[in-house]
C-alpha cells in the first residue's frame, strides 16, 4: 500500500538507488491511477446526469454555485492544505511528532473558523446585492455559501492525508464516496418530483458533502493516532501561516484561472451558456488527468528529495513521472478532438454547440498536461513565492481576455482565453523550474534522456 512505499522513501538513505524510489512510486501511481480513474468516471457521470435531469438552465445554475462555493473554498483554507502537504513531509522525515500533531489540529480549526466566517460575509454581501438588484442566482447562492467551509475542510483533509501517504484516504471520499453519494440522491429527487431543479441539488449536495467530510476526518485521526507517536501537539502558527499566506494566494488565482471562465460565462451570457460550457470544461479536464493521478504521489516524494539534497534523484523522478503523463495525454487529447461532438451529446440535447469550446480547451489541457507537475515542483521545493507571481500574473491576463473574448465569441472566446492563459504559465513555470529548483520537466528532455539511456 501507499503508507509503506511512501516510508521507505522518506526514511531512505542518500545512498539507496534512485530505481529503487521510481519502482516504489510507480506501484504508488497504479493504485492512485485506479482511484482517480474510477474518480473521474464517477465524477463525469454525476455531470452527464444532473444536465440530463435537470436541463441546461437548472444545470447552469447548480455549476455557477459550486464554482463559487469551490473559488471561495480556497481564501477559506488560508492556503494551508499546502503547507501541511509540504510540512508533514518535512516533519516525518525529521521524526519532529509534535509540530506534526500541532499542524493537522491547529490548521483544522483555523479552517472550520476561516471558513464560517467568509460564507458569513459572502452570505451579507449576497443579501445587499440582491436588495438592489435582483438577480436569479441570489437564492442559490446563499444555500451554496454553507458549502464554502466543507470546500476548504475537504481540501485541507486531502492534503493531510497525502501527506500522512494514504492515497486511498486522500481521495477517495471526495473521488469516489461524494460522486456515488450525489448521483444516488440526485436520482432519488428526480424519482420523486419527476424533474430536478437547481435549489434541492444544491442542498442534497450540502449534506452529502458534510456527511463525507465527517467520515474522512473521523478515519483520519485514526490513522495519526494508530501511526504516530503520541505526544504534546506544538503550534507554530507564525510559521504555518507565513508559508501560508503565499501559498493562498496562489491558490486562489489557480482556481481563478480553472472557474473564472465558467464564472464569467454565467454572468455575462447566462445559466444557459453556463451550462454547456461548463459541460466542455468537464470533459477537456480528461486529458490531464494522468497530470493529476502523478501529482497524488509525487509531491510529498518531490518534498523529501528536495529536503535531502538529491537532486540527481530528483531530476531522475521528474523524469520519469513526465513520461508517464506524455501517453495518457497525448491519446485522449487526439479522441476527445476527433468525437467532440458525441462525447458531448451524453449530457443532452444543446449541449454539442460547445463542440469547438471543448477543442480549444483540449489543446490548453494538452499543454497543462506535457510541462509536467511545473506548479507542485515550484511548491514543494519551497520557492512558492516566486510562482505565485506567475498563477497572478495569468489570473489578470485571464481575466482581461476574458471580458474582450467573451460579448465578441461567447463560449468560444472563454476557452480561447483559457486555454492560451493555461500555455503561458505552462511555459513561464517551466523556465523557473529549470532556474531555480535546478530541475529539467521538459516531455523533449525526459524522452532525449530516455533515448540515451536505451541506446546505452
Amino acid at each position: 500500500m501507499i503508507q509503506p512505499s511512501l516510508s521507505k522513501i522518506q526514511n531512505s538513505s542518500q545512498d539507496t538507488p534512485i530505481q529503487d524510489h521510481i519502482d516504489v512510486l510507480a506501484k504508488d501511481a497504479l493504485t492512485a491511477l485506479t482511484i482517480q480513474g474510477v474518480g473521474l468516471v464517477l465524477m463525469y457521470l454525476v455531470q452527464v446526469f444532473l444536465a440530463q435531469w435537470m436541463g441546461i438552465r437548472e444545470y447552469g445554475i447548480y455549476e455557477y454555485v459550486i464554482s463559487w462555493s469551490l473559488l471561495l473554498g480556497i481564501p477559506a483554507g488560508l492556503g494551508l492544505p499546502n503547507t501541511v502537504l509540504r510540512l508533514l513531509s518535512e516533519y516525518r522525515v525529521k521524526e519532529d511528532w509534535g509540530h506534526l500533531r500541532g499542524i493537522v489540529r491547529g490548521s483544522q480549526l483555523l479552517t472550520v473558523l476561516a471558513g464560517v466566517l467568509l460564507s458569513w460575509f459572502a452570505a451579507a454581501f449576497i443579501c445587499v446585492l440582491n436588495s438592489f438588484y435582483s438577480f436569479t442566482y441570489a437564492t442559490p447562492l446563499l444555500i451554496g455559501m454553507v458549502l464554502v467551509p466543507l470546500q476548504a475542510l475537504m481540501e485541507l483533509q486531502l492534503e493531510t492525508a497525502r501527506a500522512m501517504g494514504d492515497i486511498t484516504l486522500a481521495y477517495a471520499p471526495s473521488k469516489i464516496i461524494w460522486p456515488i453519494l450525489l448521483l444516488c440522491g440526485g436520482f432519488l429527487l428526480f424519482d420523486a418530483n419527476h424533474s430536478l431543479s437547481s435549489l434541492p441539488m444544491i442542498e442534497v449536495a450540502t449534506i452529502l458533502l458534510a456527511s463525507v467530510c465527517l467520515l474522512q476526518l473521523w478515519l483520519l485521526w485514526e490513522k495519526i493516532d494508530r501511526e504516530i507517536e503520541l505526544t504534546t501537539p506544538v503550534y507554530a502558527y507564525k510559521q504555518w501561516l507565513g508559508i501560508s499566506l503565499v501559498l493562498i494566494l496562489q491558490q486562489s488565482f489557480f482556481i481563478l484561472l480553472n472557474r473564472l471562465d465558467i464564472l464569467m460565462v454565467g454572468s455575462l451570457i447566462g445559466p444557459d451558456a453556463s451550462g454547456m460550457y461548463s459541460a466542455a470544461v468537464r470533459t477537456a479536464m480528461w486529458v490531464s488527468s494522468s497530470l493529476q493521478v502523478v501529482n497524488m504521489v509525487a509531491s510529498p516524494v518531490f518534498a523529501t528529495l528536495y529536503a535531502k539534497g538529491d537532486m540527481q534523484g530528483l531530476q531522475k523522478v521528474v523524469s520519469r513521472v513526465t513520461l508517464w503523463i506524455f501517453w495518457p495525454s497525448i491519446l485522449l487529447a487526439l479522441g476527445l478532438t476527433v468525437f467532440s461532438k458525441p462525447v458531448l451529446s451524453i449530457f443532452g440535447p444543446g449541449f454539442t454547440a460547445a463542440s469547438w469550446s471543448l477543442k480549444i480547451l483540449i489543446f490548453g489541457q494538452l499543454v497543462n498536461a506535457l510541462s509536467g507537475s511545473v506548479g507542485n515542483l515550484m511548491v514543494m521545493t519551497g520557492h512558492q513565492n516566486k510562482s505565485v507571481v506567475v498563477f497572478g500574473c495569468s489570473a489578470l491576463l485571464n481575466l482581461l481576455i476574458n471580458v474582450v473574448a467573451i460579448p465578441i465569441f461567447g463560449i468560444v472566446g472563454a476557452a480561447i482565453a483559457t486555454s492560451f492563459t493555461m500555455c503561458v504559465y505552462n511555459v513561464w513555470l517551466s523556465i523557473l523550474v529549470v532556474k531555480y529548483v535546478d530541475v529539467h520537466p521538459s516531455i523533449f528532455y525526459s524522452l532525449f534522456n530516455r533515448r540515451i539511456e536505451l541506446e546505452s
